[in-house]
């Protein structure tokens, strides 16, 4: 077996600092939506999305994820003035409870980006990876913070799948550094579940050091996908053994944050496949 390939940053982000290359970094998922595939309109309010966010950190996360607009199959879109509504309170109220929390907004509008950051966030997590609003890798560039760039589709329409989905993220990436964002902000996301069938998803699946090789950190997503739901013929929440082999499956390959809801539990799988790897890497 091979010792998957590991890059390494440190990112000092005000009181927030952590590391990448050393153990993989658990984000967890804090939705203030009515409408999120798995915990819609839970954590609504401030209240709530607080005692949830330090729920997640005690649980084991090492970041968190902020979203204001459901990206689920069918979801409604969400005006720039509804989801600051949403997320910068939130975002506030988070950082000011956990100042050394790493915060993700999960977003793909610039100027959310940009108040969210301002608001206290630290990393930018487009689902777009920059098509929708170019003007957010700006935002990236400006404040010198990581941005997730995830591979999505106005619809599948891939002449050879694999190979266009590796191009599609290089593409981002030039974009990304055209508009002065640097390969240490950098991080890919192979978009399980955007614009893929489930067939799909289990063939990228297999597919992820081949992201990997592309030279930056990935931040694999299947918490709870439908892809899982399907195979397992479960519901949304009885799902967390599914996402951990997804999860046991994208570590072995290298990717090196992982977004999840079921925060203790797959902690425990990440310490665990993450101590069976160094065991490769010293052998």
């Amino acid at each position: 077996m091979l010792a998957p390939t590991i890059y390494q940053r440190e990112y000092e982000l005000n009181e927030a600092s952590f590391k990448l290359g050393t153990d993989t970094l658990v984000m967890g998922i804090v939705n203030v939506t009515p409408d999120s595939f798995s915990d819609g309109g839970k954590y609504q309010h401030v209240d709530a999305a607080l005692a949830h966010a330090r729920q997640l950190v005690a649980d084991g996360a090492h970041l968190l994820d902020i979203g204001g607009e459901s990206t689920r199959p069918g979801h409604a879109s969400v005006d720039e003035e509804e989801e600051l509504k949403r997320v910068i309170p939130v975002i506030k109220a988070i950082h000011a409870d956990m100042p050394h929390i790493p915060l993700s907004v999960d977003t793909y509008k610039a100027n959310v980006a940009s108040q969210a950051l301002e608001a206290g966030a630290h990393i930018i997590n487009d689902v777009w990876g920059g098509l929708r609003e170019p003007k957010i890798l700006d935002v990236a560039a400006q404040f010198k913070c990581p941005i997730v760039l995830m591979h999505n589709r106005e619809s599948r329409s891939y002449e050879d799948y694999v190979p266009d989905v590796l191009q599609d993220l290089q593409t981002l990436v030039e974009s990304a550094r055209a508009a002065g964002v640097s390969d240490q902000q950098i991080w890919l996301d192979p978009g399980i579940g955007f614009a893929k069938t489930g067939e799909d998803n289990l063939e990228l699946m297999h597919h992820l050091d081949d992201i990997v090789a592309l030279g930056y950190p990935v931040l694999l997503g299947t918490s709870r996908k439908r892809f899982i739901r399907h195979v397992l013929d479960l519901p949304v929440d009885d799902v967390v053994e599914g996402t951990a082999a997804t999860v046991a499956l994208g570590i072995a390959q290298g990717c090196q944050i992982v977004r999840v809801h079921d925060v203790k539990a797959i902690t425990r799988t990440v310490k665990m496949c993450d101590a069976m790897l160094k065991k490769v890497q010293r052998d």
